[in-house]
């Protein structure tokens, strides 16, 4: 996965125990090493998790742990952040202002665009239905697995993007609205990759007299039934076409709004959930960037909405990926940061452009390799929640290095490299190598584990 279009606009593209002292790769501690005012994020008092006692807790519901419980503490703890609410947090201004354009009138005078109702308080906790039948992700696609989510149990997990409210919303009659909140994947660890981001989609319906007025011609094609590369089999091309002018108008509204005066560009591609689907690119900083995936919305999603009697476009995006673009963010942990230097560079009342990010750490970065024999069924995400949950933001990067597969046994090896790197200050060859024991101790299948020197 990437940092950025949705999970529903972007996964369908869009992982012996240490003895021994471990060699030393870190800097010395620093007796000069500055203390970082440090700003305490209030918890919201209606989303909250836990787990504990077989049963996981999620704001205001609860469920059974089961053998397919792989969601941790570590991830838990996230829950109820609310970063999208932090004043003069970067996420919560590009939200802000993603919502105002919206929701401005002039932005679309005469263009008869509605107001946007806007969710951004959901529960985290869905079901499978919600995350992937619903918006007709197959029982056999890859973004259903375990390696790549965060499951409470069998039927219930974190939501993966939130294209899992979609169906609930339109079923209580929401019929044009945003969504933004947190999102919950298993993957690799890097500077742009973090098990949890925020998204931000939208949806925009027509009634059937809308459409009439608009194209003055039939919205459904009740002979044809034959899907084409650009034409559902229940619409006329009209009502493609119109759908697709309309979208494609606001989202470049959207984008000028942000970025400024900008070439843009749209790719055909495919999601499970609209047709005819789209990627909007933006040729930014002198390279073509992807800020978005949309398309028209599948009509058997809107069916399952109770909405079948409408048409409609929808769009998503990844706030973190825009932010980081946008302000200059180099490294993806620091939105989760209490560092208070990190949040006074932002604010909520100066315009996006004018605003940069200008790094306060300076402190270096100390790497360590472990190689070890891994089971049939390994996963490199597995391996990556084992360090993550016991350094957790400490990590800055896991990667594979190296392979080995023994001529006579056909046993496998795998070497990787975890980079650590605090924001705040130094870290100490004691504390990584402990840290490092904890990791290859925490996972009994990995067996025989060899530390490579530096």
């Amino acid at each position: 996965m990437r940092v950025g279009i949705m999970m529903g606009f972007s996964s369908f593209r869009y992982l012996q125990r240490c003895a021994s002292a471990l060699p030393a790769a870190c800097s010395a501690p620093v007796s000069a090493t500055p203390v970082a005012r440090v700003l305490a994020f209030n918890k919201s008092t209606t989303t909250f998790a836990t787990i504990a006692n077989g049963t996981v807790t999620v704001g205001d519901k609860q469920f059974p742990t089961d053998n397919d419980t792989n969601v941790t503490p570590t991830i838990l703890n996230k829950v109820g952040r609310g970063l999208l609410h932090v004043p003069n947090h970067p996420l919560s201004i590009l939200k802000n202002k993603i919502v105002a354009h919206m929701q401005d009138p002039k932005k679309f005078a005469g263009a008869g665009m509605p107001e946007f109702e806007v969710f951004d308080d959901q529960n985290p906790a869905v079901t499978t239905t919600a995350n992937f039948d619903n918006i007709l992700i197959d029982e056999d696609h890859v973004s259903r697995s375990k390696n790549d989510n965060y499951f409470i149990n069998k039927h219930h997990l974190l939501r993966a993007h939130t294209s899992a409210h979609q169906v609930e919303l339109m079923r209580n009659g929401a019929e044009n609205f945003l969504v933004a909140g947190d999102v919950y994947r298993r993957d690799e660890i890097d500077q742009s990759h973090y098990p949890v981001f925020h998204q931000m989609e939208g949806v925009r319906m027509f009634s059937i007299t809308e459409m009439n007025q608009l194209t003055n011609a039939a919205v459904f094609d009740s002979h044809n039934h034959t899907r084409t590369p650009h034409t559902q089999e229940l619409h006329t091309e009209a009502t493609t076409a119109c759908l697709a002018a309309d979208l494609k108008r606001v989202l470049e509204s959207l984008v000028a709004d942000l970025f400024g005066d900008v070439e843009c560009r749209w790719v055909d591609c495919y999601f499970p959930f609209t047709h005819p689907s789209y990627e909007l690119e933006i040729f930014f900083n002198g390279e073509w960037l992807e800020v978005l995936g949309c398309g028209v919305m599948e009509q058997q999603v809107l069916e399952n909405g109770h909405a079948d009697n409408k048409v409609g476009w929808a769009f998503g995006l990844g706030l973190e990926r825009l932010a980081m673009v946008l302000y200059d963010i180099p490294d993806i942990r620091l939105f989760w940061s209490e560092d208070a230097r990190f949040l006074e560079q932002f604010d909520e009342n100066m315009p996006i452009r004018q605003q940069k990010f200008k790094p306060f750490s300076k402190y270096p970065a100390c790497y360590k390799d472990l190689a070890f024999w891994v089971p049939d069924d390994f996963s490199p995400n597995s391996f990556a929640e084992i360090v993550r949950g016991v350094a957790g933001d400490l990590v800055e990067e896991v990667k594979e290095i190296d392979q080995f597969r023994h001529p006579k046994t056909q046993r496998e090896s795998r070497c990787y490299r975890t980079m650590y790197r605090a924001m705040d200050r130094n870290l100490t060859n004691e504390e990584i190598n402990a840290l490092q024991v904890q990791a290859c101790s925490a996972e009994p299948h990995l067996t025989c584990p060899m530390e490579y020197p530096h």
